[in-house]
């Protein structure tokens, strides 16, 4: 009798419940193969595009708000009360004459402080308009001569 050659890895013949054991193994290998297969794709290596940099070089518009409203200053009436002038009203107080208003005195200090104060406050000013003038003059485009 003529002997078949033994076989290593199916042994013995399957039963029905083995045979489908075997197909669903080979369905999950077949599943993690091609799963392999699709993520190794990352694995292929492609020149990536180059990035293109372009930088401008302009200058962002500054706001330039408009100057307030020039000065509207009233005239002011000095009234300078002498000694002489002081008692002449006085007089006039004492007979009903007299105009019905406060009058404010101040010294000859507080005079010389106000006028500093108003030399200093017009400084000031000054100094804010160059100010203004010099980032409004940055502001504005720079015109370029072209080459003759």
């Amino acid at each position: 009798m003529l002997q078949k050659p033994h076989n290593f890895a199916n042994p013995r013949p399957l039963t029905k419940g083995q045979d489908a054991l075997k197909g669903s193994v080979r369905s999950m290998i077949f599943a993690i193969s091609l799963l392999f297969i699709a993520s190794s794709c990352s694995l292929m290596q492609m020149q990536p595009k180059p990035i293109a940099v372009r930088t401008i070089a302009e200058m962002p518009n500054i706001y330039d708000p408009p100057l307030p409203l020039e000065l509207q200053l009233v005239d002011i009436d000095w009234t300078i009360f002498t000694p002489e002038l002081m008692q002449n009203y006085l007089d006039d107080i004492e007979k009903g004459d007299a105009p019905r208003q406060a009058f404010y005195a101040l010294t000859t200090k507080d005079y010389e402080n106000l006028s500093m104060n108003t030399a200093d406050q017009k400084r000031y000013l000054k100094e804010i308009i160059a100010i203004v003038g010099y980032y409004r003059e940055i502001d504005e485009p720079k015109k370029v001569s072209e080459p003759k």
